[in-house]
């Protein structure tokens, strides 16, 4: 097996000379070219021979040779089909990887964990495009699939967001859907000067291990997001009018109002300051009132 050696920014620059490949901004492309970074993503993720790899995003493969040399075996998902003949070269010192040309958010998880690691645990690691690492982090983890855990590069803004508590300006429908999954943890940070091209902004490493079971108990999870993206779709709203005010809901703010108080919370509370455990409650409380 061979040893990584695209962390080097030299030998970096000469594979994508040797392509003549060009950075597409629709896809949001930033390789890393730092190997402590690199080391580090291994160790976060607890990467041993014992594990199946998913990688979303492998670019050139940097992380991916890092990923082959302690895990049993990588699927790598590549859309860009220009990285898909650098990827053959670039691993073919790897006989555990398995590049996979598709759009993630197209690709059935469960059937690559039943297909390629006999429906057993997967761990997830990507250095996912900023644009659209909320809609792959909601795809993952509504997925259904055995996800043991994810390490995902992000943009430290999005990072704060995903680990945030009720209060804070950065909490979000995107804070409650992490925790509900998953404990998210921030391991680190990482300057723009770790990746090629530069970004304009800092990173960062987010560790989540998923929950065997949710930490609350929801009839319906449906109705449990419908509720948070109600109270979150106008931030300045208050509980009850944004409730109110969303087009999915047939309840009259009558209803509503009173749900609110049976959960012991005032109509006038805006959502930002309620927890999972509030959302829940009045999630199960909505449910009960369409039986």
């Amino acid at each position: 097996m061979a040893e990584p050696y695209l962390g080097n920014p030299g030998r970096c620059s000469a594979v994508l000379k040797k392509y003549g490949f060009s950075f597409r901004k629709k896809y949001g492309q930033n390789f890393l070219i730092d190997t402590g970074v690199l080391e580090s993503i291994v160790d976060t993720a607890g990467i041993t021979k014992d594990d199946f790899v998913l990688e979303i995003g492998p670019g050139i493969g940097t992380l991916t040779q890092y990923l082959a040399t302690y895990a049993g075996r990588v699927i790598a998902v590549e859309i860009d089909q220009k990285l898909i003949p650098i990827l053959e070269d670039t691993l073919s010192g790897w006989d555990n990887v398995e590049v996979l040309p598709a759009d993630i958010l197209k690709t059935d998880i469960q059937k690559i964990a039943d297909e390629k690691n006999g429906g057993k645990p997967i761990k997830i690691c990507a250095n996912l495009p900023y644009y659209i690492t909320t809609p792959i982090l909601m795809a993952l983890l509504e997925s259904g699939a055995p996800i043991s855990d994810l390490t995902v590069m992000v943009q430290k803004e999005v990072a704060e967001r995903m680990v945030t508590g009720p209060g804070s300006k950065e909490y979000g429908a995107l804070s409650l859907a992490v925790q509900y999954y998953t404990k998210p943890e921030i391991s680190f940070i990482v300057p723009p000067s770790s990746f090629m091209p530069r970004p304009h902004v800092d990173s960062a490493i987010v560790h989540m291990e998923l929950y065997g079971e949710p930490p609350v108990g929801v009839f319906d999870e449906k109705m449990l997001f419908a509720v948070i993206r109600a109270s979150f779709n106008e931030r300045r709203k208050t509980l009850l009018n944004g409730l109110s005010h969303f087009q999915e809901f047939d309840f009259t703010k009558e209803e509503l109002a009173g749900a609110i108080e049976r959960c012991g919370l005032s109509p006038t509370v805006r959502g930002e300051k309620l927890g999972l455990p509030e959302f829940a409650a009045l999630a199960n409380e909505l449910s009960r009132m369409r039986l």
